[in-house]
């Protein structure tokens, strides 16, 4: 039976909407620590407007979101996405293009001291293989490297939860599926627990994971 301390995430009947239309309705479910879950659905299922809310970018109509015990949204309440403690991997991969590989994995850490930082980041180019490539730019890499970066780059300040928007969708079958692999094992090493939203079915089921499906904005 889960305590409250095992439980990293739970939704309790949360609903969103835009405008007049409920995009999220009834969602609830708890993420326990160290887990790993995915919500699989369509385009247009809500899945990817319940995840920005968990990251606190989107407000909520109803229920409540909690992160490790605490209320941080609620209709009237949404506790900005820095407050929150979260890691995010998007699709796109969303690094600095001006930063090189180092400097990126190092972002959330500028309250590091500068050797803590370089120890923790010397330690995620170790774990996502990319030892070699520590002074290269974004765009001298390739997808599955820009990928590796930015997961690295969320997981550095040793989150208790990582957010993951579609985030192999980009890459070819063999690549997606050998990196789904190893950000499981990734996560299960750092202690992780995560939550990856997809329209994909195989990417969905290339990382052993919790599956709820949405669809009309229900679980």
């Amino acid at each position: 039976m889960d305590t409250d301390d095992d439980i990293v995430l739970e939704l309790r009947q949360v609903a969103c909407q835009y405008g007049s239309l409920r995009v999220v309705n009834d969602l609830s479910f708890r993420i326990r620590r160290g887990a790993i879950a995915c919500l699989l659905g369509p385009s247009g299922c809500g899945k990817t407007t319940a995840l920005r809310a968990i990251a606190g970018l989107e407000p909520i109509v109803g229920g409540e979101i909690h992160l490790r015990g605490r209320v941080v949204s609620a209709p009237g309440l949404t506790v900005p996405p820095e407050q929150r403690g979260i890691g995010m991997v998007f699709q796109d991969y969303a690094l600095f293009p001006h930063l090189n590989v180092r400097d990126n994995i190092g972002f959330g850490l500028r309250r590091w001291s500068a050797a803590e930082r370089q120890a923790r980041v010397d330690e995620l180019l170790g774990l996502v293989d990319l030892k070699g490539l520590a002074e290269r730019f974004p765009h001298e890499l390739s997808g599955g490297q820009q990928q590796r970066v930015s997961l690295a780059r969320a997981i550095a300040p040793r989150p208790d939860l990582v957010l993951l928007d579609e985030p192999f969708s980009s890459l070819d079958v063999e690549l997606r599926e050998r990196l789904s692999v190893e950000v499981h094992e990734l996560f299960k090493s750092q202690g992780i627990s995560a939550l990856l939203v997809t329209h994909d079915q195989h990417e969905a089921f290339a990382m052993p994971a919790q599956l709820g499906i949405m669809r009309g904005g229900r679980l």
